[in-house]
């Protein structure tokens, strides 16, 4: 979950060790996981598409996405640091449910993740939901706004997925940083405030 790393120069000057966490950004094909990854990553993002073929287009529903001409494959990587000391390493996890096998592995260390949302296709996200809620893995979901689509409220969107109560669902657009930014702030936020309250309810 947290990487630490000092050295002489750090303890010489009274700096903090640096944190490195594990983020996921999850969700259904198509919804702009890869984009949020590169929008908001300060290293060149890694990624793995490959060109949609005529035998994927069989079994991945591209309605609503039919300009979608790439696909994740295993993983995007990006990197992003929220303030001194503090960085994100992100692991954008593939839509389709026919790589679902990754997800575990990716899931490993996780403090959290980012759960994509795309309110024409709102049912799309449902697996992941379950996916983190069944393993106790804090997320926000993050409903990315895409022109022409009709707006929603928060509260439209977490009664519509049946959320648990408290779990934050924030507006934004992937391709913007700072939009990304703010997603992935109030994610570290929540989750702290979830593992916090865990491990106070384990000593209790």
């Amino acid at each position: 979950m947290v990487s630490e790393h000092s050295d002489a120069s750090d303890a010489s000057d009274g700096e903090t060790a640096a944190l490195a966490l594990k983020i996921l950004v999850a969700g259904g094909f198509g919804v702009g996981k890869t984009t949020l990854v590169g929008a908001v990553s300060e290293i060149r993002p890694l990624r793995t598409e490959e060109l949609l073929s005529e035998a994927g287009q069989l079994v991945d529903d591209t309605g609503g996405v039919d300009q979608k001409v790439t696909t994740t494959v295993a993983m995007d990587f990006g990197r992003i640091t929220i303030r001194s000391g503090l960085s994100l390493y992100l692991f954008g996890t593939p839509g389709q449910d026919r790589f679902w096998f990754l997800w575990d592995e990716l899931s490993q260390g996780a403090l959290g993740a980012v759960v994509l949302a795309d309110t024409r296709r709102l049912e799309d996200c449902f697996p992941a939901v379950d996916y983190f809620e069944h393993r106790h893995i804090p997320f926000v979901v993050a409903v990315n706004c895409f022109a022409g689509a009709r707006t929603y409220g928060a509260h439209d969107v977490s009664r519509a997925l049946d959320l648990d109560q408290g779990t934050p669902v924030v507006l934004c657009d992937a391709r913007d940083r700072d939009s990304g930014k703010e997603v992935l702030i109030r994610l570290v936020e929540y989750a702290g405030r979830m593992h916090t309250a865990r491990l106070l309810d384990s000593v209790g």
